[in-house]
């Protein structure tokens, strides 16, 4: 049991790092591009945790996520 926690752990700091990466390439992006991403990013990493790391459920969060971050821009203006 302890093993399964740690390696839970492990998978979201690896998500995490790489996720602030990729974002980190985002300054040459329109405001709308990075919010998409931004949203992706944060829906992946959302639905990896709601479903134990499913590879459904983290692309299923990450589409939803990417979709919301992208209509942002519309709401704010």
């Amino acid at each position: 049991m302890r093993k399964s926690k740690f390696r839970n752990n492990q998978f979201l700091v690896f998500t995490l790092l790489i996720s602030s990466l990729v974002l980190g390439g985002c300054s040459g992006m329109t405001k709308r591009q990075q919010q998409t991403a931004t949203g992706a990013a944060i829906g992946g990493v959302a639905g990896a945790l709601l479903t134990n790391g499913s590879v459904l459920g983290t692309a299923g969060g990450a589409a939803i996520g990417g979709v919301i971050g992208h209509e942002i821009d519309r709401i704010t203006r």
